[in-house]
């Protein structure tokens, strides 16, 4: 069984983002990038699948500029057997990231999926649902639980409502949520190894993907600024304060 794992590279979660001086985007130059959160633990499971012994191939695949193939090299030192860069210079947006994620699939023919429910520098939460939807094959979203049992995967989401448990037939799509695993330590034997694994570049124009990319975003803004807070003396006074100013 081989897995297809989505691996994109964002801004680190740890990193306060700046938006820059003429509203045009936010700022990525001399700032810390790192794994999709999200991602890591899709990768994580799809490593804990082949320790198992239900996969004997894990693929790694990001879609970015020619400077990602130092975030591969992550994917592949976690434990990763290959790797698969899509270039390109621009930004893409879910519908043309799931289109050309279609075409590794075509070329790969892998058994399953693996995506990160959402990447946190767009909170989109839409590659995994528009790729199963363009292969015409089942998704298990949200995953917090994966198990397969030969042809099919039986997989605990989370759901507003608590927990859905769902049985899927493979081919399919999985996306990963916060509470599915812990992703492993990296050691440096493990990054030195990572050095010599295969990793293929693809220019995203040579894969002929029609662009999705309808949405235009014309200007960033940082959220405005908290006011500073009101002391009142009594619950007396609070209520008023909250009827002036329209709040009850």
């Amino acid at each position: 069984m081989k897995i297809l794992v989505g691996y994109k590279r964002v801004v680190d979660y740890n990193v306060r983002i700046q938006v820059k001086p003429d509203g045009s985007g936010v700022v990525t130059e001399g700032v810390k990038l790192s794994p999709n959160p999200f991602d890591d633990i899709a990768l994580e499971e799809a490593l804990r699948l082949r320790e198992k012994g239900v996969a004997t191939d894990v693929v790694v695949a990001t879609i970015g500029p020619a400077d990602c193939q130092a975030h591969l090299r992550n994917g592949l030192a976690m434990g990763a057997n290959r790797a698969i860069h899509v270039v390109t210079s621009q930004a893409v947006q879910p519908l043309t990231a799931a289109r050309t994620l279609l075409k590794l699939i075509e070329k790969e023919q892998p058994d399953i999926v693996i995506l990160g429910k959402q990447a946190i520098d767009d909170d989109c939460n839409q590659t995994g649902q528009m790729l199963a939807a363009l292969w015409n094959r089942p998704q298990a979203t949200f995953a917090s639980k994966v198990e397969i049992n030969g042809s099919s995967a039986r997989v605990t989401r989370e759901v507003d409502a608590g927990l859905e448990v769902i049985d899927v037939d493979l081919p399919a799509v999985i996306t990963t949520d916060l509470r599915l695993n812990e992703p492993r330590f990296i050691k440096l034997p493990d990054i030195m190894k990572a050095k010599s694994k295969p990793l293929e570049t693809i220019p995203l124009e040579s894969l002929a993907v029609e662009s999705g990319d309808h949405l235009k975003t014309t200007a960033y803004a940082a959220p405005a600024k908290r006011s500073k807070g009101v002391m009142v003396k009594d619950a007396a006074e609070l209520v008023a304060l909250l009827k002036t100013k329209g709040l009850v």
